[in-house]
This record gives C-alpha cells, structure tokens and sequence, in this order.
C-alpha cells in the first residue's frame, strides 16, 4: 500500500527512546517504506545519546530529560521538559522539513497541546493510545484524587483533537469510544506485533544458565505496576519452600524501580537465583528468550493492566516460548493457549505454575509451539502494519 505523494508525518514519543522503542521504530519504518518521509522526536537513553541521527530514510530528533521521575514532582518536572524540547523541535522540523501529521505516542497525555497547535496550520493530528494514562495513575499511585481527575481531563482533550486515534487493542477502542466520545471508524486498533523479520529464536546458550539446569526468563521495564515484587516473592517460595534451587531466573530490563527490587531480592536471600541484566542489545535479548525454558509476565491484576496488550507477551510467542501470567482480560487474550494464568495476584499460585511447567517438557513444546503459530497467523507486525498504512490512506483521502 504505498503513501499519498510527498506526505510528510512527524512522531512524536516522550516514554522510549527512538528506536528501542520497538512499536514506534516499527510503525516509523512500515511509514517509511510506504513512501511517507518520517521524522521521529524521542528523549535521550542510555545508548542513544545523539541529538541528531538519520537511519535508513527516517530522521530521529533526540532531546534530553532531566531524570527518571519518581512521584508526583517527579514526573511534572519530566513532562514539562519534555513538552519544551518538544515544541522546540517540532517548531525547528516545520521550519526546515515541513509536516502534514503529527502522530503522538502517549504517555503523558499532554502532545495534544502540541498537535492543536499546528492544526492551526492545517496540519493533521493523530493519538496512538499506547497507555490508559488515568488507570496508570491510579496504578502508580493507589488513589482517584485531583490527580486522577487531571488525567481524565487530558485524555478527554486528546482524544477532542485527533483526526484519528490508533489503539493497541480492542478494550482501547472501547475507551477511545466511550470516554473519548469519537466515532468507532476514527478508531483503528494497530496492534504491537513482533517484526518476524526481526525477532526469530536462535541457538540457545546454555552458558547463559549459569550452570543451573532452567532459566526462567521476565523482559521489560521495571516500575511499579509490572509486578516484579510478586515475581521476587514466588522466587522465594520456589527456592526456600520448595527447595528448588536448579532454576535461574533472569530479569532483563531497567526501570525505577530497579535497585529496589535488587534490594527486595537480597533481604528475601535468594540474590543468588535472580540475575538482573540492565538493558540489553536486541542480539543478546534474543539469545537469552532463547535459552529460557519459560517466560514470565507477572504485572499486577488492575484496571491498566487488564486492558493492556503488553509487547512483552507477543515477544516471548515470537520466541516460541511457554509463558506463565496472572489471568488479565487482554493477556489472555494475545496468548490464549500458550500461557498458563495464575490467580491474580497470587505469587504462590504463579510459582506453581512456573514448576507445572518446569517439570512438563511436552506441555513446554506444545505451548511454545501454540503461541509462535499465533504469531505466524494473526498477531505479527505484518499485519498491524496492513491496518497502519489503511489508516493512513483514509485520513489523507478524508475518510475518516
């Protein structure tokens, strides 16, 4: 499906930097190769430091953040930053390259400020709905306070000035529709396949075991909502209850709330099973899913995550790995049976599915096997990319 002549699309991404931020790299680069001329503004990271970087044919504007916020001050002082290095270079691209859509990755819900500026200009402005940012305060926070109330309010002024809204699955269709109030054909749902071009399993490494005869793998960022304190506690009962001490679990990612989960493994003495990598290069990521004999996802039982699609749980079907998680309505869902679902929030009851698996090899294969087919069939890149660029089309020929 190739793009409109000359048609020029800014993203705009505040959370990742571009582009290990996988779905934001993977719709720039289905844009690109469409023929559309792409511009990407991301924050800084920790292996993308330069402010300015062209790969392939997409031109990536990068500006730095103040922290890694933590409370409330915290992320006003991130948000605010980010909003002024984001006006900033968005203002710098319309003056040198030009635009005709401005595409914004929440979170924060605040791009919009952005987008209703340059309609002034004529330019179009599309939401891709990455998190449900009311129901991830309430998560970060424990509280439906002024706060709250604010980030209802934003959310209700995005969704009022898209042209288009692109959710990640169909439970954020139904907000985009029902607390959005926007029409359900100005709702795609552009789900976060895996590339298959990409993301293939490899030779295992059985080096990566540390000696240990099972590695149990999580992947993802580490903050309070992902549940990794449930994790480190079914940890526990594995190795001190039921003296199972054959079994590496290994915790790749960063986040805030790492060195307190390093913390929280120590005081529960089983530092010596979990090994936490940091951020990793894509090849070596692959390498360790591919050396897992199980995959976890262990985020919490609550309103942001039951809606959620997590890039986590598509990744480990990719890998044709067998997944344990706690039963969440959209982690059902995208893996159906190649997961085993623990009660919520229950980390006894999570551990006894990691060993159910553990010490069922067959079950192992014919899971693994389950959800890499899933993938093959419905749920890799290949097709969300088909929806993108139909999306695409029918706003630039005023469809929608």
């Amino acid at each position: 499906m190739s793009a409109l002549p000359g048609k020029s699309i800014l993203i705009i991404v505040e959370n990742l930097p571009v582009p290990f931020d996988k779905r934001v790299w993977n719709e720039a680069t289905s844009l690109s190769d469409a023929g559309y001329r792409v511009s990407i503004i991301s924050p800084k990271g920790k292996g993308y430091e330069r402010s300015y970087e062209e790969i392939g044919n997409i031109c990536i504007y990068r500006h730095p953040l103040p922290m890694e916020a933590r409370g409330m001050a915290g992320y006003i002082l991130e948000y605010s930053a980010a909003m002024f290095w984001e006006l900033f270079l968005t203002v710098k691209i319309f003056c040198t390259k030009g635009f005709d859509v401005i595409h914004a990755c929440n979170p924060p819900d605040t791009i919009f400020i952005i987008g209703l500026i340059f309609k002034c200009f004529g330019k179009k402005f599309v939401f891709d709905h990455h998190d449900i940012n009311p129901e991830l305060y309430v998560a970060k926070f424990g509280r439906y306070d002024f706060g709250y109330r604010i980030m209802m309010i934003l959310e209700r002024l995005t969704f009022m000035s898209a042209d288009l809204s692109i959710a990640t699955n169909q439970s954020y269709k139904e907000i985009a529709v029902g607390r959005g109030h926007m029409r359900p054909e100005r709702v795609v749902i552009v789900r976060s396949g895996p590339d298959l071009r990409k993301f293939q399993p490899v030779a295992p490494d059985s080096g990566l075991k540390r000696g240990c005869k099972f590695m149990v793998a999580y992947l993802g960022v580490m903050g309070s909502q992902e549940g990794l304190n449930y994790l480190l506690d079914a940890v526990r009962f594995i190795v001190h209850d039921r003296k199972r001490t054959e079994i590496l679990f290994v915790l790749i990612g960063s986040g805030p709330e790492a060195p307190l989960l390093k913390r929280y493994s120590k005081q529960l003495d089983i530092e010596q099973y979990v090994q936490f990598t940091g951020r990793i290069p894509d090849e070596e990521l692959i390498t360790y899913l591919s050396t897992a004999d199980v995959c976890v996802n262990p985020d919490v039982a609550n309103d942001m995550n039951e809606k959620s699609t997590m890039n986590k749980v598509l990744e480990y079907m990719a890998m044709g790995k067998p997944i344990v998680q706690f039963d969440l309505r959209e982690g059902r869902f995208s893996a159906q049976d190649a997961s085993l679902y623990a009660k919520k929030n229950d980390p006894v009851n999570f551990a006894l599915k990691i060993l159910e698996l553990l010490d069922d090899p067959q079950k192992r294969e014919r899971m693994g096997r389950s959800g890499r087919e899933r993938i093959e069939n419905s749920l890799s890149w290949e097709y969300s990319e088909k929806e993108l660029l139909s999306a695409y089309q029918s706003l630039f020929s005023g469809h929608v």
